[in-house]
């Protein structure tokens, strides 16, 4: 029995509320100094699922995956899209030094094409990072994502409605995204792993991306084409 939970303490996918276990992954940073500050330096978990909770697309949640985008991309890893509200305005990714060669946009019509398509960019050894914009999961849904983003060792950002932040779920980070129309985008951090939920920061929107954000022909905040 001893040897068993010493296993089950020594694997770093356990928290345990009195201390951090470290873990052997590098950090996915966030890009934003004040949140990865909130997230204990561990950014974006790779192998897991993150969740961004939104009333709705375009409050500058792209701008915050921004700088993930361009790592990703960088190191010549694709990065998929799947099923995105609108489709993305490429003059805008590409300005802000994102390689389009590496973006991969998929389009499904049904929930188990969804699914399918998720977990097998999720194993794949070429994916750095999935977005995706599920209309709805179940919790087994969820955790059947949460599995292939282990196996895949990939980082996974899933953008849902706010109104499921009342739902269990087995994702690693959940942040919850409002828009600040002063400062930019307020970050509530939900969930997080080593870590209490109930801290936040504010992000600040840069101004060039703000500036496609507005162009006209695109969806408001977010460098999305109709």
């Amino acid at each position: 029995m001893s040897d068993l939970l010493n296993s089950l303490f020594d694997d770093a996918r356990l928290w345990r509320g009195h201390r951090q276990l470290a873990t052997e992954q590098t950090p996915e940073h966030t890009g934003f100094a004040a949140l990865d500050r909130e997230l204990g330096g561990l950014g974006w978990p790779r192998g897991a699922l993150s969740e961004c909770l939104l009333d709705g697309p375009g409050i500058g949640e792209l701008h915050l995956v921004l700088p993930l985008l361009q790592r990703v991309t960088a190191r010549r890893q694709c990065v998929f899209w799947v099923n995105p509200p609108f489709t993305p305005y490429a003059p805008a990714l590409a300005r802000e030094e994102v390689d389009l060669d590496q973006v991969v946009l998929v389009k499904t019509e049904h929930q188990q094409d969804l699914l399918w398509t998720l977990e097998n960019c999720l194993r794949s050894p070429a994916t750095g990072l999935v977005l995706a914009w599920p209309e709805t999961l179940a919790a087994r849904d969820i955790r059947r994502l949460q599995l292939a983003a282990e196996a895949g060792q990939s980082t996974c950002i899933l953008f849902r409605n706010r109104r499921e932040a009342c739902q269990s779920s087995p994702a690693a980070l959940r942040l919850e995204l409002v828009p600040d129309d002063r400062l930019g985008l307020q970050v509530n951090i939900l969930k997080r792993r080593g870590g209490w939920p109930g801290q936040g920061c504010t992000i600040a929107m840069g101004t060039r991306i703000n500036q496609e954000m507005t162009e006209a022909r695109t969806v408001i905040h977010g460098p999305w084409t109709g």
